[in-house]
């Protein structure tokens, strides 16, 4: 974006202290999925005994590993930096800045000031606040995808979607896994069926402690040591691991820019306030992707970008675009995989229609080994989920669990961004006619779409 407004006539500096590419390229999706991948190997190869396939003397080479992640990310992220080395126009600042007034922003001593600045400053993992834990050399996310060495069992507070997929890393190279989470349900902000089958299917691999809240970390001997207490009892346990790993959730980094003298509003998390079209309440100041908290995916803030760089463009207001948020997936890179887009069943048993009535939905689950792919596969526990309007035929949500959920879910998302195409009566845009009059390879894993569209409403 930065070279783009440079080319289109502005003035741009750029002010990043850590490593150019953000947390998506040196700390987030990329390397965790370059490593996962790894994972997926491994579970490709402990199933292969169900296809014939005998395989024998399996060894792990973490350090080639980690080694090789580490390489592909460094390479990029100093191509990004050497990209901008030399050249006047963006010009990098690679310290911290901080704002000093309005638009006046510090940075090592100098002054930059602006009549359009874009905040995009995104979140860090945030940590409780657990007794001895501050003192006892814990690991995150931030970390954890480049340790050294591989833990023998590793401990991870937190049931989201980061504790899923290093899990997913880490178990199925051989460590041991213990997961801590405070609900009784694992990625628990994912659709309710979703939710249970990943519980279950979770806890018959790893050691799970559902509905338990984290009272004491201590180190001993090199060995954490973390006391745990089931909710509204008084029964605890003792777990013992060679690393820990804090996955509880994200937060802005927004407290590190002394906003307060800019005037730009946050929530009372942190997030920067904007409006539909990424304007924050002080005019010129845009802000985009994590640090707004909408939604905190990279191709999110991909989607985000692209407004604020029109909306920063133009002078004239009519020609700024308000995001278009509809149709918005997301994906969790584990083991199964999990990909959603639109409502929860949840979600829909709590919003009221119009006129104070219930959203009239119909719902549909459809098992991957009723297909012939999922049969071929071997894929027992993999489902889709629709959720569908009862008259209208309005898609309003689909989730996905199983194999390449992440890639079968964009068929989903073409539908509900696609027209009716001559459906004819109440076919209209975002339905699963879209879906229905698609001629779908067989035997292709996409039939588990087709088939959990067509049995909707039969």
């Amino acid at each position: 974006m930065a070279n783009a407004a440079a080319q289109h006539g502005l003035k741009v500096a750029v002010v990043e202290k850590g490593r150019m590419g953000g947390t998506c390229l040196n700390r987030g999706c990329i390397p965790s999925k370059l490593l996962i991948h790894s994972a997926d190997v491994m579970e490709t190869i402990k199933r292969a005994g169900a296809f014939g396939i005998n395989v024998e003397r399996i060894s792990i080479d973490y350090k080639k590993i980690v080694s090789r992640v580490n390489g592909i990310i460094d390479y990029d992220s100093d191509s990004i930096r050497h990209a901008f080395e030399g050249i006047d126009n963006p010009v990098l600042f690679p310290t911290e800045g901080r704002f000093v007034g309005e638009k006046r922003i510090e940075v090592d001593g100098q002054i930059l000031e602006a009549p359009k600045i874009l905040i995009a400053t995104g979140t860090r993992p945030s940590l409780p606040n657990i007794n001895g834990l501050k003192d006892s050399n814990y690991v995150t996310s931030d970390q954890a995808l480049r340790l050294e060495k591989q833990p023998k069992t590793l401990t991870i507070i937190g049931g989201g979607y980061i504790a899923a997929e290093l899990a997913h890393f880490f178990g199925a190279l051989g460590s041991t896994i213990n997961i801590i989470q405070r609900r009784e349900l694992l990625i628990p902000s994912e659709d309710e069926d979703i939710s249970r089958k990943f519980t279950e299917l979770f806890s018959q691999k790893y050691n799970t402690f559902l509905g338990y809240n984290t009272e004491l970390v201590q180190k001993k001997n090199e060995l954490y040591h973390v006391t745990v207490r089931k909710n509204d009892t008084s029964r605890s346990v003792e777990i013992v691991s060679d690393q820990l790993l804090i996955a509880t959730g994200r937060i802005p980094n927004s407290d590190t820019l002394n906003l307060d003298k800019s005037g730009v509003r946050t929530t009372q998390e942190g997030f920067i306030e904007v409006d539909e079209k990424l304007e924050t309440n002080v005019k010129g100041i845009f802000a985009l992707g994590d640090a707004v908290g909408k939604y905190q995916f990279r191709h999110s803030a991909n989607w985000e970008a692209q407004y604020a760089f029109n909306n920063i463009m133009t002078t004239e207001n009519d020609k700024k675009l308000a995001v278009d948020y509809s149709v918005m997936p997301h994906a969790i890179f584990s083991s199964p995989q999990v990909a959603a887009v639109g409502y929860t069943e949840q979600e829909l048993k709590r919003i009221e229609g119009v006129g104070g009535r219930k959203v009239d939905y119909v719902k549909s689950i459809y098992p991957y080994i009723n297909t012939a792919m999922g049969q071929a596969i071997e894929d027992r526990e993999g489902f889709v989920k629709f959720l569908v309007e009862r008259n209208t035929r309005r898609i309003l949500g689909c989730h996905i669990l199983g194999t390449d959920a992440s890639v079968l879910i964009h068929e989903v998302l073409v539908a509900m961004k696609a027209g009716g195409g001559g459906g004819g009566g109440q076919e209209s845009n975002n339905t699963l006619g879209n879906i229905l009059r698609t001629v779908h390879i067989h035997p292709a894993l996409s039939e588990v779409i087709s088939r959990g569209a067509s049995s909707v409403f039969h």
